[in-house]
């Protein structure tokens, strides 16, 4: 039995190079995700106004950009505690998720709800938010480069140990 396709370009035709760790992984993240979920939350934002207004942009872009701030926290306590204490980074997640949990709740009682804001569209505005926030950090863990083991040291005549 034979075959028709096309066996593709020759391998090992190309020179491939040493691929090192992801420079800055949770700054990369950051961007990444507030860029996708900005822009998710612009459309949102958009179907919020068509129907309700301005209260329903405001409302959903009020209650995306919560979401953001308290996942952009994480990232950024990730970005300035990983860099010394890759293993400490962890614990602190935790901390940081309780102290900005209960933090936002106390922010949240304390102002109460404004006067202009639409509950449907605040909701819309920050499940949107996490779900896109989610899917880029999703995809961008997979393609981050993490380095696990040192590289390996060279002699002095060139040669690997």
């Amino acid at each position: 039995m034979t075959s028709s396709a096309d066996p593709g370009p020759a391998f090992g035709t190309g020179a491939v190079g040493v691929s090192g760790p992801t420079e800055s992984l949770w700054l990369r993240l950051l961007a990444l995700s507030s860029a996708v979920a900005g822009a998710a939350l612009v459309l949102a934002g958009i179907a919020g106004f068509l129907m309700n207004g301005p209260s329903g942009v405001l409302s959903c872009v009020f209650g995306g950009a919560l979401v953001m701030a308290f996942f952009a926290i994480s990232l950024a306590v990730g970005h300035i505690v990983g860099r010394n204490n890759p293993s400490g980074a962890i614990g602190l997640f935790v901390a940081t998720y309780f102290v900005k949990v209960v933090g936002f709740a106390v922010v949240l009682f304390v102002l109460g709800a404004p006067a202009w804001l639409h509950d449907r569209w605040f909701l819309i505005g920050a499940v949107v938010t996490v779900v896109f926030w989610q899917a880029a950090e999703i995809y961008g863990f997979s393609k981050a480069r993490l380095q696990i083991y040192n590289d390996p040291e060279t002699r002095e005549g060139g040669t690997d140990v």
